[in-house]
């Protein structure tokens, strides 16, 4: 595919991520491309999730949609996929299920098992498996027209692995648990080949048009202090240690890395540490202790509402964002804030609600002159 694309006319949010001093703080949301929109259900039509993921025209069609009905208010697209297409890539079989979530038929179950040894030694070729993440991103970065930067992303390892172990959502954590405390030695194997394809199909999305990546570690916050240092921290660190020297080896330039390792609020000052240009954070983080913990370090921080704040009144929404607004500084850095929920966009959220939100984060927000 043709990968010349129109010049950037919203580039805020790269300045931003980058460190840059910039005239206000951009703003994205997680999941802003999804159910709570009725003309995504249009879209969507009989598809079934995964297979829009697999459509480039629908899942480029999906990214947009948020893009043109809040347009001029919020500064990025974010690509429609899911973070599990490396497990599918693996060889595993992932389906969507009807107010279920996704759903693993043969996780696995022990490294004795056959699959285990079968997931291992796998070769799997991202740049075959998932072409179509890639065909996505290329055709809605031509779509955008320069509009806003198109984000890419995949999922951390251990959350991963989590699914992949658990086959699905839980609550419990049984399955992942027994294999960190049982099999530590088999968990770490596989964790770092996990780590080492996220790197290759994060720089093939850069390949392809992504200007920013983004990995979700979503079940970071079930691991202790001790078993987050052991089990995601040192591939989340993997991934951004060896991503940009791999662009380089692409011949691509650098892009900013964000990192949003939900629920570990214990690990912040050593997230800060890893290598990543962004942390996101969750809404357990108070901005102002954030902010400390960050301290002189370059880094930048994205978040982090509160998503049930939507179901609320304006009242609440404003007094949420006036919180932000102060809690990270804004006023007087005017520099290392994106800003975002602390997770994704809840079903039966009011689109209009949402534009409310970003509304108030423009006006509250404004440079004197801008």
């Amino acid at each position: 595919m043709d990968h010349s694309f129109a010049p950037l006319k919203n580039d805020l949010i790269i300045r931003a991520a980058w460190g840059q001093k910039v005239e206000r703080p951009p703003i994205w949301v997680m999941r802003q491309a999804g159910r709570y929109l009725p003309e995504y259900h249009q879209a969507k039509g009989t598809h079934d999730f995964f297979e829009c993921c697999r459509d480039p025209e629908i899942s480029s069609t999906l990214t947009l949609q948020p893009i043109e009905r809040f347009a001029g208010l919020i500064d990025a697209a974010i690509i429609f996929s899911d973070i599990l297409v490396i497990p599918q890539a693996m060889g595993m079989t992932v389906e969507m299920v009807d107010k279920k979530g996704p759903h693993f038929p043969n996780p696995l179950r022990t490294p004795d098992d056959g699959q285990y040894a079968e997931v291992m030694n796998r070769d799997v070729d991202v740049s075959k498996e998932l072409d179509y993440v890639y065909k996505a991103i290329t055709m809605t970065r031509k779509k955008l027209d320069g509009r806003v930067p198109l984000i890419g992303f995949c999922g951390a390892p251990w959350t991963l692995l989590c699914y992949m172990v658990e086959g699905g959502g839980t609550k419990m954590f049984k399955e992942i648990k027994t294999w960190i405390y049982k099999y530590p030695e088999e968990t770490k194997a596989l964790l770092q080949k996990i780590s080492e394809l996220c790197v290759e199909y994060l720089a093939l999305q850069v390949k392809a048009g992504a200007q920013l990546v983004q990995v979700f570690d979503s079940w970071a916050g079930e691991l202790s202090p001790s078993s987050f240092k052991k089990f995601s921290q040192p591939y989340l660190a993997y991934i951004a240690q060896h991503l940009p020297p791999r662009l380089e080896e692409m011949g691509l330039e650098p892009v900013p890395m964000i990192v949003f390792p939900k629920g570990a609020w214990y690990a912040l000052n050593d997230v800060c540490d890893m290598g990543y240009n962004v942390i996101g954070l969750d809404w357990l983080h108070s901005p102002e202790e954030a902010v400390k913990i960050v301290g002189d370090r370059p880094i930048v921080l994205q978040g982090n509402a509160d998503p049930g704040v939507l179901y609320g009144s304006h009242a609440s929404i404003t007094e949420t964002v006036q919180e932000m607004v102060k809690g990270f500084g804004w006023a007087e850095r005017k520099q290392g804030w994106i800003v975002n929920l602390g997770h994704g966009i809840t079903p039966f959220v009011n689109p209009e609600d949402l534009r409310f939100y970003f509304q108030e984060i423009h006006r509250l927000t404004k440079t004197e002159g801008q």
